[in-house]
């Protein structure tokens, strides 16, 4: 305009108008969601609750059925050997020797616990040749030129191995809440083992929580429907799935997703994994394994279930938070870019020049900040 002498002063609210609707309203509706987000997730690291991406803060609130695993999830951990016992034929040490020395080559903390307590009576362990793992249900290997085989009901049927001699001892123990193992050599019933983990001490009224807060929840363990009944009946859960394998956990997810819920699958071993990355949102215990973590959406570090009710009630006030700013930058700027533009001036009112225009439009962005910044205290 210098060229031609004077602006006129319409060509201040064009301007105004112009800069509002290229500058000010998209850095207000921009940052209404990204701030509520960010604040959000740094409020729920604190809290021992880490979100992989903004889609599973914004749908961990619509879930409506949460499976949970058992063993490292609902219960410590950290198994504790609890008894042995064996058919005609074979003793005690022979059978804890046995399967301690297949366990030698297994991650699992059952596993864990059995060659612990072989160690305990200070018995010689062998390296196991050939050994296999079937994912949820047990291992197989060489010892001392053996065939063994060690794990739940189901890898005895595929070895077609009868339990029928210890059957109630089996029966009594898992009652008792424990896991119960059975040992096969060369094809024949030679005892089992029973380990013991104890349920954490947060899992009960964590569960408590989450139900009253509506959600439904399924134990899916690779034990026995015994024990799984045990831990349910401890825990107040009546919906329970003994003897499941890592496709069994999948399919369950996939079968209530097919029947429309929301899922969120809780576990911490690689057997979870599948059901884990199929579920809605996927939560592994921190102090679970890396390939857990690695596929879920959400990972509680203190691996307590506790977090889950801290991590739904963030999900929702983070929702609600971004609603809020969507609001306030709307309304701000649907007011504001009129007045920015000259509406006053048509009826007497001053002209505001582009930088006081662009200062006022800069309230909306400012506002949206001070509002996203309330989630720190609203998810404590």
């Amino acid at each position: 305009w210098g060229l031609f002498g004077p602006a006129p002063s319409w060509t201040y609210g064009v301007l105004n108008a112009v800069s509002v609707l290229i500058i000010a309203c998209p850095c207000a509706l921009g940052l209404a969601t990204p701030m509520s987000i960010m604040v959000a997730t740094g409020r729920a690291a604190g809290s021992g609750v880490l979100f992989r991406d903004a889609e599973a803060i914004e749908t961990l609130r619509r879930v409506s059925v949460l499976v949970v695993d058992k063993t490292g999830t609902l219960t410590a951990g950290r198994p504790s050997f609890a008894a042995v016992e064996v058919t005609a034929g074979f003793t005690q040490d022979q059978v804890l020797r046995w399967a301690a020395s297949l366990d030698l080559g297994s991650e699992h903390p059952l596993a864990a616990a059995i060659v612990e307590e072989a160690r305990r009576r200070n018995l010689p362990l062998s390296a196991a040749e050939d050994f296999s793992s079937d994912s949820g249900i047990g291992v197989r290997g060489r010892v001392d030129g053996l065939q063994l085989m060690l794990g739940n009901e189901a890898l005895m049927a595929r070895g077609a191995v009868r339990l029928g001699a210890l059957a109630s001892a089996a029966e009594s123990l898992r009652n008792s809440g424990a896991s119960v193992m059975h040992l096969a050599v060369d094809g024949q019933l030679a005892g089992l083992l029973a380990v013991k983990d104890p349920i954490k001490s947060t899992s009960p009224d964590a569960i408590a929580t989450l139900r009253n807060a509506g959600l439904r929840i399924v134990m899916a363990t690779g034990d026995g429907h015994a024990t799984a009944k045990a831990v349910g009946r401890a825990l107040g859960i009546d919906e329970f799935h003994g003897e499941v394998t890592p496709a069994d956990k999948l399919a369950l997810v996939e079968r209530l997703q097919a029947g429309g819920a929301k899922v969120a699958m809780a576990g911490d071993g690689i057997n979870d994994a599948p059901a884990l990355a199929k579920a809605d949102v996927g939560i592994a215990m921190g102090t679970g394994t890396d390939v857990a973590m690695s596929s879920a959406k959400v990972t509680l570090v203190k691996g307590d279930l506790q977090g889950i009710a801290i991590a739904r009630r963030i999900s929702e006030d983070t929702v609600a938070n971004m609603k809020q700013n969507l609001m306030f930058a709307f309304a701000y700027n649907a007011a504001g870019v009129p007045v920015a533009a000259g509406l006053l001036y048509l009826f007497g009112g001053p002209l505001l020049s582009p930088m006081v225009a662009a200062l006022a439009m800069s309230l909306s962005s400012f506002s949206v900040v001070v509002n996203a910044l309330r989630l720190r205290k609203a998810t404590q």
